[in-house]
């Protein structure tokens, strides 16, 4: 997330009519991003939001949550990866040069504040924790490595793994056959595609592209739901309705702005981050989702490091420590029952 909070060029609002935000909701906003401050780390590019993060709750108790601007804070403490053992024998698959310097260069997009949660954010001491800092966590110790931690942004992540300047990428990367042909993925978890709405939109669920007809829509540039934005945008036309508008924002931070100040009806972000900010964020509503994607780690293609990778998840699997994981963060059921290299993609 950027620390100004900047909104990114907006298209015009549509014609809904657009209550004001509460008080109370806008009190609550700007707490959100207030927690979006700069964070500790190897910085080689400006700092960008990751992927936000998420809660396992259903639809109906997340609308509920929302509108009332309730939802639990607490970052969780317990200790799932210290007692994890090295595997020599997944040491050996990794490229001598790694295993000789004892460490893994990660790209990812640096976390802040608390509103990237359950994926990645910083306590009150500002360390940085999470879903997705655990299982890294976890699977260096059974690599016996360490990560040297790097921060890019989204769009940068995957081109940094493809040219040497990363080992390995990490940002809630969706698989597709696009990346497939440029880079390998080793999943570790499974998001969805789903949509988060302003309160006082007319529609209360979102079961296809068709149903986004005359609404604006905000989502991350270079992501799998541009791709699915951009691949449907005939639908509406083809139904007789009026198109939707689409904006792009690298951070969340605009994003929630827009929905609580009329210049975005609908966000379209990852199943797990969605259902969070529902939880968290006033006068936003739950829409549902459409599609699931396997997540994974990425590496340069033909690399050994997305299977080391792979093996090591399928090591926590069998040792129970992978569910404890997933446990802690209350994301049970999003996890995968066997991490591969390159799963199948719908598109």
């Amino acid at each position: 997330m950027t620390t100004d909070g900047r909104p990114a060029r907006h298209v015009s609002r549509t014609a809904l009519s657009r209550t004001a935000l509460t008080a109370t909701g806008a009190a609550a906003v700007l707490a959100l991003l207030s927690a979006c401050g700069s964070g500790s780390g190897t910085a080689d590019a400006q700092p960008s939001g990751s992927a936000p993060a998420a809660s396992s709750s259903s639809s109906s108790s997340s609308s509920s949550s929302a509108a009332s601007g309730a939802g639990s804070t607490a970052i969780p403490t317990e200790d799932v990866v210290s007692a994890i053992q090295a595997d020599p024998a997944l040491r050996a698959e990794l490229p001598k040069e790694i295993q000789s310097r004892g460490s893994v260069i990660l790209g990812t997009s640096r976390v802040v504040g608390t509103s990237g949660l359950p994926h990645g954010g910083q306590d009150t001491s500002g360390k940085t924790v999470g879903l997705d800092i655990d299982l890294r966590d976890a699977i260096g110790k059974v690599l016996g490595v360490t990560w040297d931690v790097r921060y890019g942004t989204f769009p940068t992540v995957i081109p940094g793994v493809q040219n040497g300047k990363y080992d390995v990428g990490q940002d809630n990367f969706g698989a597709t056959k696009a990346r497939e042909q440029v880079i390998d993925f080793a999943t570790y978890l499974n998001d969805g595609q789903s949509f988060l709405g302003a309160k006082d939109i007319k529609t209360d669920a979102v079961t296809g592209l068709t149903d986004l007809c005359g609404y604006t829509v905000a989502t991350s540039p270079g992501s799998t739901f541009q791709q699915i934005l951009t691949d449907g945008a005939a639908k509406c036309a083809a139904a007789g309705k009026s198109p939707y508008k689409v904006q792009y924002f690298n951070d969340i931070a605009p994003i929630i702005l827009g929905l609580s100040n009329g210049k975005v009806d609908i966000y379209f972000g990852p199943t797990l981050s969605l259902k969070y900010e529902a939880l968290h964020v006033p006068n936003t509503k739950y829409l549902g989702q459409i599609s699931t994607t396997p997540v994974g780690f990425v590496t340069a293609k033909k690399s050994p490091i997305a299977k080391a990778l792979s093996d090591a998840v399928n090591k926590l699997i069998a040792s129970g420590d992978y569910a404890k994981i997933f446990a802690k963060w209350g994301v049970t059921g999003t996890g995968v029952t066997t991490s591969v290299v390159n799963p199948p993609t719908t598109f």
